[in-house]
């Protein structure tokens, strides 16, 4: 790399030193997340390297665990309400999530701050005291045990991302756009989905993304508002570790490893057109 020439010899030592810092950061987070994937692949009902897997022999290797996944029953229901659960949890919590966002930045709405804080309180509180509460009023609502409650369970917990995103997007709106286009002539609806749909769009696609990987990925809440009709893939692999371990949950995590990566890969996309829409350069 090429250094201004103003730069100190110090200056140019502590660069480096940082960038060792940051990349040892980077493999202290990322190692034990990497392992998992090898150790899937593993031949033996192991959860450890065994001497052919080291050696790179063939016969170390194997799919079978893949294969069990994509072969059992209660993996495959597992899947089938984790898809339903974090479809229809993301779709209430990013309605909810965007008017509650639109509402909150009008300047002239009292209370914002704290209704703000209200709305994002799901991402500060414990899950275990939010699973507690949930537990008790849904046992006194009958909702205790049914899908209708995890999902509404979900999207509670979702409905913050949404609000922050959106939120962020908002930012320096110029709410002169939809006056303009109102006074001439267009209808307030017409005129919402004209301008400030297309405008907030990236920031409620990532906020919907956001909210679909909270509720795939929750397990807490699940156990303690769900039963085993509502078991999702999360549950499935907590049971699997208490009650009979098995290397499917690391094929499992390697393929939720990539479904994250995905959809993370997806939201830094959509941020980059948000900003691009308004008009800021890409870092």
């Amino acid at each position: 790399m090429k250094f201004p020439p103003y730069t100190t010899p110090l200056e140019r030592l502590w660069h480096y030193v940082f960038r060792i810092i940051c990349g040892a950061v980077f493999f202290f987070l990322i190692f034990p997340i990497v392992v998992i994937i090898p150790l899937s692949f593993n031949s033996v009902p192991f959860f450890t390297f065994t001497d052919a897997m080291l050696s790179f022999d063939p016969a170390g290797y194997s799919l079978r665990w893949y294969q069990d996944f994509f072969t059992s029953l209660n993996w495959q229901r597992a899947v089938e309400n984790s898809a339903v659960i974090a479809l229809f949890s993301t779709l209430l919590a990013t309605a909810l999530g965007t008017l509650a966002a639109l509402g909150l930045s009008r300047r002239h709405v009292p209370l914002r701050t704290t209704l703000m804080a209200l709305l994002i309180s799901p991402m500060i509180v414990p899950l275990i005291i939010s699973a507690c509460g949930m537990f008790f009023f849904y046992s006194r609502v009958n909702l205790q045990g049914t899908f209708i409650g995890v999902i509404l369970a979900h999207a509670a917990l979702g409905t913050p991302f949404v609000v922050i995103t959106v939120t962020a997007t908002l930012v320096g709106f110029d709410h002169s756009l939809t006056r303009a286009a109102v006074s001439l002539g267009a209808s307030p609806a017409r005129a919402f989905f004209k301008i400030i749909v297309p405008l907030i769009l990236p920031g409620v696609i990532s906020g919907a993304l956001f909210a679909f990987i909270t509720s795939f990925d929750e397990v807490v809440v699940i156990l303690f508002v769900g039963t085993v009709e509502q078991r999702t893939i999360p549950w499935q692999m907590f049971s699997g570790i208490r009650e009979q371990i098995s290397p499917t949950i690391l094929a499992v995590a390697t393929l939720l490893i990539i479904v994250s990566m995905l959809l993370l890969t997806s939201v830094e996309m959509l941020r980059r057109r948000g900003e691009k829409l308004r008009g800021i350069t890409p870092q």
